[in-house]
């Protein structure tokens, strides 16, 4: 039996290790560190309410403006204040930017380049690899990444700058979108759009977001095998097996997302366990602090009660990170607890074949990208120049509240309180949080360390390449979990 220390990781935002013990080739067990402590939740401690919709966003680099809609959203439910149509329209048009940005970005520079490494040399498929995906020189990587900076640009109208927008408020957006300009932004949508159905999909985003079937996957899959990078993961995908690599917790969770004024979620809200969808119980949500570096209090604290206050000396803590769970259980969180939270047929039956697993959380984000595009363009045609997008928002003295958002990785929660005008506490439960966890007070391990455990490590590897792909299907923001 060996014991491997794998990180820091590279193509990841922020600082990430993982321990394995390993023990015939394949891992026993794992522990994953989150090394870096950073304390937005003490800063925040004082403040004018308000301050957080600028201290907010700084958490991430990454994911910056679904920081800022949590933020705003607990804050409105704190002032009792509800954004005008316009101002919803806005606010998911730039979670839909975002989202979208990151799914482009995991797919082209984060996680297809672990297939160019030369342990692959022997694949039939490695030479297109390279040739595509290769770190600073893969033609469709670079052309992935020239896009995405145009695509951003939509952020730049709407919000006047990306990361950290400020256009963001509790009564909607302060930033509407004259004529002209939604006409501007909509050729943004559609260089996108044109991008994924020629390099990414090679079909219409309308068939790749309604996938009912696998044989619908199939069909599109030999239409024409050599056409769209989607079609060349797959390809990957079905030679490294990577259906059983990973697997995951068996319930995953949605807060839902994308609602529209009347408060519809174009993502439903939901905790799915393989049968049946539940109502999310947020009563039942707890942080428990037994092996992070932090005080534990009482035990496993509802963030509403929530304690962060750092206890680096303490015995048996081995992260910065602490154990949400729900009701006592480890979930998954992400774009395929959306999709299952949604319904979406094809990876549902896939769910039920081999749960959550490398494969199937990378076919989820390809999937939901397109479904986001097609949101994007819908959010503009409904916005209507001119008319009010944003109501004022007036604090109380004392308030209870939170704000619940869907970011790219998952379910994302602040939790607020304000007493004397001044912000008493904010706790802050990231996606990364859910996915990364450490081990509870009952020794269980969080949905990575989990889905660690098997995976193959071949003799010399000192960074296996499978734990490579499986820690990079959940795509860590490890500053958001450490925030």
């Amino acid at each position: 039996m060996t014991r491997l220390l794998v990180g820091p990781f590279n193509r990841v935002e922020g600082d990430l290790e993982v321990r394995l013990e390993v023990d015939a080739g394949r891992v026993r067990e794992a522990w994953v560190n989150a090394p870096m402590y950073r304390g937005f939740e003490q800063i925040l401690q004082g403040k004018h309410p308000f301050d957080a919709l600028v201290v907010v966003p700084r958490i991430c680099g990454i994911c910056s403006v679904t920081q800022s809609v949590a933020a705003a959203r607990a804050l409105a439910a704190a002032c009792g204040v509800q954004a005008p149509p316009n101002g919803v329209w806005l606010t998911n048009l730039m979670l839909a930017c975002e989202n979208a940005a990151d799914h482009l970005t995991h797919f082209y520079l984060f996680f297809m380049p672990d297939f160019t490494r030369e342990v692959y040399a022997g694949r039939a498929w490695y030479a297109q690899a390279v040739q595509r995906f290769a770190p600073l020189a893969g033609e469709h990587a670079r052309e992935a990444l020239a896009v995405r900076q145009r695509w951003l640009q939509l952020m730049g109208t709407l919000g006047g700058k990306w990361p950290h927008t400020h256009s963001i408020a509790p009564g909607g957006s302060t930033r509407n979108l004259s004529a002209p300009e939604r006409l501007r932004l909509g050729a943004r949508v559609a260089e996108l759009r044109s991008f994924l159905e020629r390099v990414l999909y090679g079909a219409p985003l309308e068939e790749v977001a309604t996938w009912g079937c696998e044989t619908a996957l199939t069909e599109w899959l030999e239409r024409d095998p050599q056409q769209g990078d989607l079609r060349l993961f797959l390809h990957i995908a079905a030679d490294l097996d990577l259906q059983a690599l990973g697997r995951g917790p068996d319930r995953t969770l949605s807060y839902g997302a994308f609602a529209d004024p009347q408060g519809r979620h174009a993502m439903a809200p939901g905790v799915w366990d393989g049968q049946q969808l539940h109502a999310v119980d947020f009563a039942q949500i707890t942080e428990d602090a037994r092996h992070a570096w932090l005080a534990e209090g009482a035990g496993p604290l509802h963030p509403a009660r929530g304690l962060t206050e750092p206890d680096p000396d303490k015995p048996g803590a081995y992260t910065w990170n602490k154990a949400p769970r729900l009701a006592g259980q480890v979930l998954e969180t992400g774009a395929l607890a959306r999709q299952l939270a949604q319904g979406q047929p094809l990876l549902r039956a896939l769910w039920q074949r081999s749960r959550g697993n490398v494969f199937t959380r990378v076919l989820a984000r390809a999937m939901e990208l397109a479904q986001l595009v097609l949101l994007a363009q819908d959010c503009l045609r409904a916005i209507v120049p001119g008319a009010p997008c944003c109501e004022e928002a007036h604090l109380p003295e004392a308030a209870d509240a939170v704000g619940l958002c869907e970011a790219a990785r998952g379910s994302l929660g602040h939790w607020l309180s304000i007493r004397g005008g001044r912000i008493a506490s904010y706790q802050i439960v990231a996606p990364t949080g859910w996915n990364f966890s450490p081990r509870d007070h009952a020794g269980t391990p969080g949905a990575l360390e989990a889905a660690l455990v098997g995976a193959p490590v071949l003799a010399g590897e000192t960074s296996p390449v499978a734990v490579q792909h499986i820690v990079r299907s959940f795509d860590p923001c490890m500053v958001c979990t450490v925030h």
